[in-house]
């Protein structure tokens, strides 16, 4: 297996977005805007202000999750809107490239293509696969830390018969819209374990990109 089974809740396609050309005299009003704009609030209110959007963004998520897992719908439809959420809420081509690291630069154009399809398919399917396991889970929005990377919201998570667990999802903006680019589980980084189980796959097989594509299409037909 190439892709991790361990408990992956969760990478979108980027858009570009168009931005309009201002006026020189435009530029400077805005910027002197900005300017007092951040000599009038404290640093701590900058920070605690750009962390309540990343927090009220995985509370709805969290509560679009427990209600998908938890419905009395049957599974195929628990599944179809699991997909849906991830579909939405995860920046999938942030993640598969943070995924295959140094090697998405020596990766042809079409290999890159390939790579983020069967990416995309093999994560939404183990995470749709297990939809059953999730059943009865009780996710609490705690807080949000600001970090280098994005702002990592902690949660509390509950499942039936096992302690409740911390999991922190990190929020970035990188396409204009907020998107989780990964989820650590108890300290550990799903995105940073994937990536290590590539990179030790692939020096395996002679560093080859091609080798891991073909790995993931065998994944990605493979039966639930």
């Amino acid at each position: 297996m190439i892709v991790s089974q361990g408990p992956s809740l969760f990478t979108m396609s980027k858009n570009a977005t168009f931005v309009p050309t201002l006026s020189r005299r435009a530029c400077l009003a805005a910027g002197g805007a900005a300017v007092l704009t951040a000599v009038a609030m404290p640093h701590k209110a900058i920070a605690e202000t750009a962390l309540e959007p990343a927090t009220a963004f995985i509370d709805k998520t969290a509560q679009s999750l427990m209600a998908a897992v938890n419905g009395s719908s049957p599974g195929a439809a628990k599944a179809a809107a699991l997909e849906k959420i991830v579909e939405e809420n995860v920046d999938i081509e942030a993640v598969a490239r943070f995924c295959l690291g140094r090697f998405w630069r020596a990766a042809t154009p079409a290999q890159q293509k390939d790579y983020l399809e069967l990416f995309h398919r093999v994560l939404v399917s183990n995470i749709t696969g297990r939809v059953g396991e999730y059943q009865g889970v009780t996710i609490v929005t705690n807080r949000g830390v600001a970090r280098e990377d994005g702002v990592a919201v902690t949660t509390t998570v509950t499942r039936p018969n096992n302690a409740p667990n911390r999991v922190d999802w990190l929020v970035a903006n990188e396409t204009g819209q907020l998107r989780v680019i990964d989820v650590i589980a108890e300290g550990t980084s799903l995105r940073l374990t994937q990536r290590n189980d590539y990179m030790s796959f692939l020096s395996r097989n002679n560093n080859s990109v091609q080798a891991l594509i073909d790995a993931l299409r065998q994944q990605a037909a493979a039966p639930k």
